[in-house]
């Protein structure tokens, strides 16, 4: 059995506002496997985002109340690389200075840099595009630069919120292919989150549901469909539309709590 990277057990997370305290999070335990590709799905304000926040690291203790634990295996050089939904590159640099950045910061010489960026730019599909700023560039091609970039430095695991949440759909589903074919190739340990269930099923190899808030999971999916499958294709599949009603019976469940508790 492969090691487990991420453990999360017993997490709960509370936040204080003006009209009181917030549960975002209660009792959330789960792990996730050496190369396992794992979706986390529930209504939108069920905690998600404030999940992977807390295995990141990113939420202080004087911001929220937390209690349970998180621990990360992985080795002290490769760490976390965190993709969030509206990409944060740098305006001022290029498609090859931002992806650059992360190996800057490390030290790395720039035969390596641009060695490294260079690989990175013919895998996402961006040649000819390495001197453009990130305004000269789509939404979906500054989302790849922003997976190159994530890359680069090579981390052991990747938090991805949303990533392709603002994107159009036909962006949406070539960029679900390019990262199929990335985690293929480089086995990363990845947990995503998402609203789009179409989009848990096409990528994950196991979904994780999450109930309204506060946010526990609350039943767990083994994604049952070819590894080496299309993004587009695999929505074409009987076993795709079976898991998406099965799941969807009680996402929705969960969704209407959601709604009902605003």
């Amino acid at each position: 059995m492969n090691a487990k990277k991420i453990v999360v057990e017993n997490l709960t997370v509370i936040f204080s506002s003006p009209r009181g305290e917030v549960e975002a999070l209660r009792d959330v335990s789960f792990s996730v496997q050496d190369g396992e590709f794992v979706v986390i799905i529930g209504p939108s304000g069920c905690g998600k985002s404030t999940l992977l926040n807390a295995i990141s690291g990113l939420i202080r203790s004087e911001d929220a109340y937390i209690s349970g634990e998180v621990a990360i295996t992985s080795p002290s050089d490769k760490g976390i690389g965190y993709l969030f939904q509206k990409d944060t590159l740098l305006p001022w640099r290029t498609v090859l200075g931002n992806i650059e950045v992360g190996l800057e910061v490390r030290g790395a010489s720039e035969e390596v840099k641009r060695k490294v960026a260079n690989g990175l730019i013919r895998k996402v599909g961006l040649q000819g595009f390495e001197n453009k700023f990130p305004h000269e560039l789509s939404g979906g091609m500054r989302q790849r630069v922003s997976i190159a970039r994530t890359l680069a430095y090579n981390p052991d695991i990747i938090l991805m919120d949303e990533p392709f949440g603002a994107l159009d759909a036909q962006t949406r589903i070539l960029l679900q292919d390019e990262l199929l074919k990335i985690w293929r190739e480089t086995r990363k340990t990845i947990l995503l989150v998402t609203h789009d269930l179409s989009e848990a099923i096409t990528l994950a190899k196991r979904i994780l549901l999450m109930s309204a808030r506060p946010g526990t999971i609350r039943k767990e999916y083994r994604i049952d469909l070819p590894e080496s499958r299309s993004a587009l294709k695999v929505r074409f599949m009987s076993r795709f539309t079976e898991l998406y009603r099965e799941i969807w019976k009680e996402l929705s469940e969960e969704v209407y709590k959601q709604l009902r508790a605003r």
